[in-house]
Protein backbone atom coordinates (compact mmCIF):
# COMPACT_ATOMS: atom_id res chain seq x y z
CA UNK A 1 0.00 0.00 0.00
CA UNK A 2 1.12 3.29 -0.86
CA UNK A 3 0.59 6.55 0.95
CA UNK A 4 1.26 9.91 -1.51
CA UNK A 5 1.37 13.12 -0.11
CA UNK A 6 1.73 16.61 -1.55
CA UNK A 7 2.25 19.75 0.34
CA UNK A 8 -0.48 22.88 0.78
CA UNK A 9 0.43 25.86 3.04
CA UNK A 10 2.92 23.51 4.93
CA UNK A 11 0.04 20.73 5.68
CA UNK A 12 0.23 17.13 4.11
CA UNK A 13 -2.52 16.71 1.53
CA UNK A 14 -3.03 12.55 1.22
CA UNK A 15 -3.74 12.23 -3.00
CA UNK A 16 -5.84 9.26 -3.07
CA UNK A 17 -5.12 7.76 -6.99
CA UNK A 18 -1.79 7.00 -8.13
CA UNK A 19 -2.58 7.18 -11.69
CA UNK A 20 0.08 9.43 -12.42
CA UNK A 21 2.73 10.92 -10.06
CA UNK A 22 2.23 14.68 -9.25
CA UNK A 23 3.85 17.17 -9.64
CA UNK A 24 4.80 18.46 -6.50
CA UNK A 25 4.94 14.77 -4.81
CA UNK A 26 6.06 15.38 -1.44
CA UNK A 27 6.22 11.88 0.58
CA UNK A 28 5.43 8.16 -0.14
CA UNK A 29 4.76 5.97 2.75
CA UNK A 30 4.84 2.38 1.21
CA UNK A 31 3.86 -0.36 3.84
CA UNK A 32 4.43 -3.73 2.38
CA UNK A 33 4.77 -2.76 -1.32
CA UNK A 34 4.15 -5.36 -3.99
CA UNK A 35 5.66 -5.91 -7.00
CA UNK A 36 3.15 -3.82 -9.13
CA UNK A 37 3.81 -1.10 -6.57
CA UNK A 38 7.75 -1.34 -6.95
CA UNK A 39 7.45 -1.16 -10.17
CA UNK A 40 5.10 2.07 -10.50
CA UNK A 41 7.34 3.82 -8.06
CA UNK A 42 10.65 2.88 -10.36
CA UNK A 43 8.39 3.81 -13.39
CA UNK A 44 7.76 7.29 -12.14
CA UNK A 45 10.42 8.18 -9.75
CA UNK A 46 13.34 6.14 -11.48
CA UNK A 47 14.35 4.56 -8.00
CA UNK A 48 14.51 0.78 -6.90
CA UNK A 49 13.03 0.42 -3.19
CA UNK A 50 14.74 -1.61 -0.71
CA UNK A 51 13.61 -5.44 -0.43
CA UNK A 52 12.08 -6.60 2.83
CA UNK A 53 15.50 -9.01 2.81
CA UNK A 54 17.97 -6.01 3.04
CA UNK A 55 15.93 -4.14 5.89
CA UNK A 56 16.70 -7.18 8.22
CA UNK A 57 20.15 -8.10 6.83
CA UNK A 58 21.53 -5.00 6.52
CA UNK A 59 24.84 -3.93 9.50
CA UNK A 60 23.85 -1.51 12.00
CA UNK A 61 27.36 0.40 10.67
CA UNK A 62 25.55 0.80 6.84
CA UNK A 63 22.21 1.76 8.18
CA UNK A 64 22.98 6.00 6.95
CA UNK A 65 24.86 7.07 3.93
CA UNK A 66 24.63 8.57 0.68
CA UNK A 67 24.57 7.50 -2.60
CA UNK A 68 24.64 9.70 -5.78
CA UNK A 69 22.20 12.51 -4.63
CA UNK A 70 20.38 10.27 -2.45
CA UNK A 71 19.85 9.53 1.09
CA UNK A 72 19.52 6.24 2.64
CA UNK A 73 18.52 5.97 6.37
CA UNK A 74 17.57 3.01 8.12
CA UNK A 75 15.78 2.86 11.36
CA UNK A 76 13.70 1.09 14.14
CA UNK A 77 10.41 1.87 15.16
CA UNK A 78 8.09 0.99 18.08
CA UNK A 79 5.39 -1.36 16.45
CA UNK A 80 3.21 -0.63 19.94
CA UNK A 81 3.36 0.31 24.06
CA UNK A 82 3.17 -3.33 25.12
CA UNK A 83 6.31 -5.51 25.90
CA UNK A 84 4.84 -8.02 23.15
CA UNK A 85 4.78 -5.44 20.11
CA UNK A 86 7.84 -5.67 17.95
CA UNK A 87 10.33 -3.30 16.49
CA UNK A 88 10.59 -2.81 13.18
CA UNK A 89 12.62 -1.09 10.77
CA UNK A 90 12.06 1.41 8.18
CA UNK A 91 13.66 2.46 5.49
CA UNK A 92 14.08 6.05 4.11
CA UNK A 93 15.28 7.51 0.94
CA UNK A 94 15.42 11.07 0.08
CA UNK A 95 15.83 11.66 -3.51
CA UNK A 96 14.91 14.55 -5.60
CA UNK A 97 13.24 15.89 -2.66
CA UNK A 98 10.74 13.13 -2.21
CA UNK A 99 10.76 11.02 0.68
CA UNK A 100 10.33 7.46 0.79
CA UNK A 101 9.37 5.63 3.72
CA UNK A 102 9.11 1.56 3.00
CA UNK A 103 8.32 -0.92 6.17
CA UNK A 104 6.74 -3.85 6.49
CA UNK A 105 3.75 -3.33 8.97
CA UNK A 106 1.85 0.34 9.31
CA UNK A 107 3.27 1.43 12.49
CA UNK A 108 1.33 4.36 15.01
CA UNK A 109 4.03 6.90 14.65
CA UNK A 110 3.21 7.23 10.68
CA UNK A 111 -0.43 7.33 11.76
CA UNK A 112 -0.30 9.27 14.34
CA UNK A 113 2.05 11.97 11.93
CA UNK A 114 -0.19 11.72 9.11
CA UNK A 115 -3.08 13.31 11.66
CA UNK A 116 -1.37 16.01 12.97
CA UNK A 117 0.46 16.91 9.94
CA UNK A 118 -2.43 16.94 7.42
CA UNK A 119 -4.25 19.27 10.57
CA UNK A 120 -1.39 21.96 11.38
CA UNK A 121 -1.03 24.66 8.43
CA UNK A 122 2.93 25.99 7.80
CA UNK A 123 4.21 22.85 9.31
CA UNK A 124 6.69 21.37 6.77
CA UNK A 125 8.54 22.86 3.44
CA UNK A 126 10.30 19.85 2.50
CA UNK A 127 10.85 16.22 2.03
CA UNK A 128 13.58 16.36 4.81
CA UNK A 129 10.96 18.04 7.79
CA UNK A 130 8.84 15.16 7.12
CA UNK A 131 11.49 13.00 7.76
CA UNK A 132 12.40 14.76 10.78
CA UNK A 133 8.90 15.34 12.40
CA UNK A 134 8.56 11.65 11.54
CA UNK A 135 11.98 11.10 14.14
CA UNK A 136 10.45 13.44 16.74
CA UNK A 137 6.83 11.73 16.52
CA UNK A 138 8.93 8.46 17.18
CA UNK A 139 10.85 10.01 20.28
CA UNK A 140 6.99 11.45 21.47
CA UNK A 141 6.07 7.82 21.03
CA UNK A 142 9.42 6.62 23.08
CA UNK A 143 8.08 8.98 25.71
CA UNK A 144 4.45 7.35 25.62
CA UNK A 145 5.77 3.59 25.47
CA UNK A 146 7.79 5.15 28.90
CA UNK A 147 4.77 6.20 30.74
CA UNK A 148 3.45 2.46 30.19
CA UNK A 149 6.34 1.13 31.74
CA UNK A 150 5.79 3.62 34.70
CA UNK A 151 2.58 3.14 35.27
CA UNK A 152 3.21 -1.02 34.97
CA UNK A 153 6.17 -0.75 37.82
CA UNK A 154 4.10 1.31 39.86
CA UNK A 155 1.11 -1.25 40.17
CA UNK A 156 3.89 -3.81 40.71
CA UNK A 157 5.91 -2.02 43.46
CA UNK A 158 2.46 -1.40 45.17
CA UNK A 159 1.89 -5.52 45.10
CA UNK A 160 5.03 -6.51 46.23
CA UNK A 161 5.68 -3.53 49.05
CA UNK A 162 2.34 -3.50 50.24
CA UNK A 163 2.22 -6.81 51.43
CA UNK A 164 3.86 -9.97 52.26
CA UNK A 165 4.41 -11.90 48.53
CA UNK A 166 2.79 -15.41 48.28
CA UNK A 167 4.82 -17.29 45.78
CA UNK A 168 2.08 -17.54 43.32
CA UNK A 169 2.08 -13.58 43.22
CA UNK A 170 5.62 -13.34 43.06
CA UNK A 171 5.83 -15.35 40.13
CA UNK A 172 2.89 -12.81 38.48
CA UNK A 173 5.19 -9.81 39.66
CA UNK A 174 8.21 -11.48 38.26
CA UNK A 175 6.54 -11.67 34.62
CA UNK A 176 5.67 -7.85 35.02
CA UNK A 177 8.89 -6.91 35.68
CA UNK A 178 10.67 -9.14 32.77
CA UNK A 179 8.18 -7.58 30.44
CA UNK A 180 9.19 -4.27 31.61
CA UNK A 181 12.15 -4.80 31.44
CA UNK A 182 12.10 -6.23 27.81
CA UNK A 183 10.11 -2.79 26.99
CA UNK A 184 12.60 -0.39 28.72
CA UNK A 185 14.99 -2.10 26.44
CA UNK A 186 13.52 -1.88 23.19
CA UNK A 187 12.85 1.82 24.00
CA UNK A 188 16.33 2.78 25.01
CA UNK A 189 17.62 0.71 21.62
CA UNK A 190 14.96 2.66 20.07
CA UNK A 191 16.07 5.71 21.21
CA UNK A 192 19.78 5.13 20.54
CA UNK A 193 19.07 4.06 16.58
CA UNK A 194 17.29 7.51 16.76
CA UNK A 195 19.69 10.05 18.18
CA UNK A 196 22.27 8.14 15.48
CA UNK A 197 19.96 9.34 12.35
CA UNK A 198 19.59 12.37 13.73
CA UNK A 199 23.63 12.73 14.07
CA UNK A 200 23.73 11.51 10.34
CA UNK A 201 21.55 14.12 8.92
CA UNK A 202 23.32 17.02 11.19
CA UNK A 203 26.66 15.81 9.56
CA UNK A 204 25.24 15.69 5.88
CA UNK A 205 24.96 19.63 5.82
CA UNK A 206 22.01 19.10 4.10
CA UNK A 207 19.67 20.76 6.71
CA UNK A 208 18.40 24.24 6.70
CA UNK A 209 19.40 26.62 10.29
CA UNK A 210 15.14 25.89 11.54
CA UNK A 211 16.15 22.10 11.09
CA UNK A 212 19.13 21.85 12.86
CA UNK A 213 17.63 23.45 15.80
CA UNK A 214 14.66 21.22 15.84
CA UNK A 215 17.40 18.11 15.49
CA UNK A 216 18.94 19.66 17.78
CA UNK A 217 15.78 19.91 19.98
CA UNK A 218 14.91 16.22 19.04
CA UNK A 219 18.40 15.15 20.56
CA UNK A 220 17.24 17.60 23.89
CA UNK A 221 14.32 14.97 23.97
CA UNK A 222 16.12 11.79 23.48
CA UNK A 223 19.10 12.89 26.43
CA UNK A 224 16.20 13.73 28.66
CA UNK A 225 14.35 10.49 27.94
CA UNK A 226 17.81 7.86 28.50
CA UNK A 227 18.02 9.31 31.89
CA UNK A 228 14.49 7.99 32.82
CA UNK A 229 15.16 4.66 31.17
CA UNK A 230 17.91 4.36 33.14
CA UNK A 231 16.11 5.35 36.51
CA UNK A 232 13.67 1.83 35.23
CA UNK A 233 16.37 -0.23 34.87
CA UNK A 234 17.40 0.53 38.48
CA UNK A 235 13.84 0.07 39.67
CA UNK A 236 13.28 -2.74 37.62
CA UNK A 237 16.18 -4.45 38.91
CA UNK A 238 15.24 -3.20 43.02
CA UNK A 239 11.78 -5.04 42.58
CA UNK A 240 13.60 -7.85 41.19
CA UNK A 241 15.92 -8.22 44.55
CA UNK A 242 12.80 -7.70 46.29
CA UNK A 243 10.64 -9.99 45.40
CA UNK A 244 13.29 -12.62 45.40
CA UNK A 245 14.08 -11.97 48.57
CA UNK A 246 10.47 -12.62 49.28
CA UNK A 247 10.50 -16.12 47.32
CA UNK A 248 13.72 -16.71 49.95
CA UNK A 249 11.67 -15.54 52.78
CA UNK A 250 8.86 -17.93 52.10
CA UNK A 251 11.34 -21.02 51.36
CA UNK A 252 12.86 -20.33 54.83
CA UNK A 253 9.92 -20.13 56.54
CA UNK A 254 9.43 -23.71 55.54
CA UNK A 255 12.42 -25.09 55.63
CA UNK A 256 12.32 -22.99 59.48
CA UNK A 257 9.23 -25.14 59.89
CA UNK A 258 10.85 -28.22 59.17
CA UNK A 259 13.55 -28.17 61.58
CA UNK A 260 11.49 -26.62 64.49
CA UNK A 261 9.30 -29.99 64.57
CA UNK A 262 12.02 -31.70 64.01
CA UNK A 263 13.98 -30.66 66.89
CA UNK A 264 11.14 -30.51 69.09
CA UNK A 265 10.30 -34.38 68.37
CA UNK A 266 13.76 -35.69 69.14
CA UNK A 267 12.87 -35.71 73.07
CA UNK A 268 9.46 -38.00 72.63
CA UNK A 269 11.64 -40.23 70.43
CA UNK A 270 14.70 -40.64 72.77
CA UNK A 271 11.66 -41.55 75.59
CA UNK A 272 10.67 -44.10 73.12
CA UNK A 273 13.93 -45.45 72.66
CA UNK A 274 14.64 -45.33 76.23
CA UNK A 275 11.56 -47.02 77.66
CA UNK A 276 11.50 -50.04 74.68
CA UNK A 277 15.51 -51.08 75.50
CA UNK A 278 15.03 -51.58 79.30
CA UNK A 279 13.00 -54.74 79.41
CA UNK A 280 13.46 -58.44 79.49
CA UNK A 281 10.06 -58.99 78.40
CA UNK A 282 7.18 -57.54 77.42
CA UNK A 283 6.56 -54.39 79.03
CA UNK A 284 2.85 -54.77 79.86
CA UNK A 285 3.66 -58.36 81.92
CA UNK A 286 6.06 -56.56 84.05
CA UNK A 287 4.15 -52.93 84.39
CA UNK A 288 0.73 -52.58 83.79
CA UNK A 289 1.25 -48.50 83.53
CA UNK A 290 4.30 -48.56 81.75
CA UNK A 291 2.64 -47.40 78.35
CA UNK A 292 0.86 -45.21 79.61
CA UNK A 293 3.52 -43.52 81.44
CA UNK A 294 6.07 -43.64 78.15
CA UNK A 295 3.33 -41.85 76.28
CA UNK A 296 2.68 -39.38 78.69
CA UNK A 297 6.41 -38.23 78.89
CA UNK A 298 6.60 -38.61 75.10
CA UNK A 299 3.74 -36.13 74.76
CA UNK A 300 4.72 -33.84 77.43
CA UNK A 301 8.39 -33.68 75.76
CA UNK A 302 6.66 -32.71 72.72
CA UNK A 303 4.48 -29.95 73.94
CA UNK A 304 6.63 -28.36 75.68
CA UNK A 305 9.22 -27.48 73.01
CA UNK A 306 6.38 -26.61 70.74
CA UNK A 307 5.08 -24.26 73.41
CA UNK A 308 8.17 -22.51 74.08
CA UNK A 309 9.22 -21.87 69.64
CA UNK A 310 5.41 -20.72 69.94
CA UNK A 311 6.18 -18.28 72.16
CA UNK A 312 9.55 -17.69 70.39
CA UNK A 313 7.39 -16.96 67.25
CA UNK A 314 9.16 -19.50 65.36
CA UNK A 315 6.16 -21.39 64.22
CA UNK A 316 4.18 -18.49 63.00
Amino acid sequence: MIHLFTLSDGRLIPLATLAAPPQHAIWLDIVAPTATERAWVREHFNLDLPQAEHLRDIEASARFYEEQHELHLHSDFLSGTDADSPSAIVAFVVANNVLFSVHEVDLPVFAQFRERAHGHPDLLDNSLDVLIDLYGSDVEFSADALETVYADLGATSSKVLGQNLHDSAAAEVLATIAKAEHLNGRIRRNLMDTRRAMSFLMRSKLLTNAQLEEARLTLQDIDSLDGHTTFLFDKINFLMNATVGFININQNKIVRLFSVASVALLPPTLIASIYGMNFKHMPELDWLNGYGMALGLMLASMVIPFSWFYRKGWLK
